[in-house]
């Protein structure tokens, strides 16, 4: 089989099974991405940080290692990670110009198990300063522009990714997320994407943050993304387990999926959030999915945890901690100028985020104790049920801004919303630490990608991956965006 005939769009898990039965070689399957990316890549800026020398010596060895019987779980398949995923000897700027020479002396724990397993990594993709964005940008590398509109964001933080994957310059992408900064991207461009367990996947190697694991890094992880559901289990597969130290005693053992069949699945539905917009052609797909679902045999309804319908409260408590652990080592002048900043804007969590920035010691344990009570109160909730089904964004990919965050919107049906609104959705997953599967759910009229997202039981990664693989082979899943075949 010649390159020429492979379809770009071919999931990871079919490249694989094609470079183990020698229908191909990962030279092969190297060079048909490297020549995608120079005639597509310019006009999308995805990958930023490009590795392609080093990437073909190791499809070389890679090719050699399975000629001796090496079986691998990812040998020869090329890849891409984000920016903030250290890659040694590979630039990790996080977007910022102070950091545009920062050049990691080791592998995040991510990035190690992805090579350990036979991954060939072409190069990093882009992302916003610090990765504090909902659109991939910064003064390094320039704007990445979504594969389905130029003139809209593929999102944030981990935008570069997911529109390297929807442009098919990329089989499999590794991102983080902390924000919705996974699950967002994945939704504006089309394709899937896993945040995971707060502690399924290390954590360790991302910049910002710490390089090496902290008791206090919570909620936000790392995890895959992927134009299909299986991709994801796969990567899953591959990455999950303890972090650094204490791997020396912990291991993972990931439960089953709960069904192998959607009609077995006992779906919640996160009701109607009543403060928060959503444009209505969201709201329409996931109705549709849900008779869609009804159709085919699952129980179906109305759903959430106990605690979550003070929805606002939950949020109120996201944004405090969000801001605790996204400003660790800001001086205090900056952090009380951005304290400040937050109360005079418009964003009705300003306050809760300002108190982030000022709490005491004592504070942030008194949160985390709440929090507490959330994920007890999601446990209860899935004796019960095995998704909870919801919105990931509250619209599709957005216009390109260079405004000031809060002076920025985002239009709902026409109408100008908080642009800080579109964290509520992602964050019902992130504050408890809870797995969460964005997946395709079709096209606007306009011809923009929807997304949702299937939350799942806290460490049962697998469930929520397994209900987004029957939903994509009994309705479909990734489509490839127009003038990139």
């Amino acid at each position: 089989m010649t390159t020429t005939n492979l379809n770009p769009f071919t999931s990871a898990t079919a490249m694989l099974q094609m470079l183990r039965e020698l229908r191909l070689s990962s030279v092969e399957l190297l060079e048909m991405h490297l020549q995608r990316i120079q005639r597509l890549n310019p006009a999308i800026n995805a990958i930023v940080i490009p590795d392609y020398e080093n990437a073909r010596e190791a499809a070389v060895k890679a090719d050699e290692y399975r000629s001796k019987g090496d079986w691998s779980p990812l040998l020869g398949l090329p890849l891409t990670i984000k920016d903030c995923i250290d890659v040694q000897g590979l630039r990790g700027t996080a977007g910022v110009e102070a950091f545009a020479e920062r050049v990691p002396d080791a592998d995040a724990q991510i990035t190690a198990r992805a090579r350990q397993a036979g991954a060939v990594i072409m190069g990093k993709t882009n992302v916003p300063p610090m990765a504090a964005d909902l659109q991939a940008n910064n003064p390094i590398f320039g704007r990445t522009n979504n594969p389905w509109n130029l003139e809209r964001t593929s999102g944030g933080s981990t935008g570069g990714g997911a529109a390297a994957l929807a442009a098919g310059l990329t089989p499999l992408e590794f991102g983080s997320d902390i924000g919705g900064s996974i699950r967002i991207p994945a939704a504006f461009c089309g394709v899937y994407g896993h945040k995971p367990s707060e502690t399924a996947i290390p954590r360790s190697g991302h910049f910002p943050g710490n390089p090496l694991p902290s008791p206090g890094a919570l909620m936000g992880v790392q995890g895959p993304l992927a134009r299909t559901a299986q991709d994801l289990m796969l990567a899953f597969s591959v990455v999950s387990g303890p972090d650094v130290g204490e791997d020396a005693a912990w291991r993972l053992d990931s439960p089953a999926p709960r069904h192998e069949s959607l009609a077995d699945f006992r779906v919640a539905v996160l009701p109607r959030i009543p403060w928060l917009p959503v444009d209505s052609e969201i709201l329409a797909a996931q109705e549709n999915l849900v008779v869609e679902l009804k159709n085919v045999g699952a129980t179906v309804e109305e759903a959430q945890p106990e605690l979550f319908a003070d929805m606002r409260a939950h949020h109120e408590l996201y944004s405090s901690l969000l801001t605790v652990l996204t400003s660790v080592g800001r001086p205090a002048e900056a952090r009380q100028r951005l304290a400040d900043g937050m109360r005079n804007s418009s964003d009705m969590f300003g306050d809760a985020g300002a108190r982030g920035l000022e709490a005491s010691a004592s504070d942030l344990l008194v949160w985390l104790g709440q929090r507490e009570k959330f994920r007890q109160s999601y446990r209860d909730f899935f004796r019960s049920w095995d998704v909870l089904l919801a919105p990931i964004t509250i619209v599709p990919a957005f216009p390109h801004t260079d405004l000031p965050w809060p002076q920025r919107t985002v239009d709902v049906d026409g109408q100008a919303e908080n642009y800080g609104l579109q964290t509520v959705y992602p964050a019902v997953a992130t504050l408890c630490g809870q797995p969460a599967t964005a997946f395709p759910a079709g096209l606007t009229r306009s011809g923009l990608p929807i997304g949702l997202q299937a939350i799942g039981p806290y460490l049962e990664d697998r469930t929520s991956i397994q209900f987004t693989s029957l939903l994509e082979r009994e309705f479909g899943g990734f489509q490839s965006p127009p003038g990139y075949d």
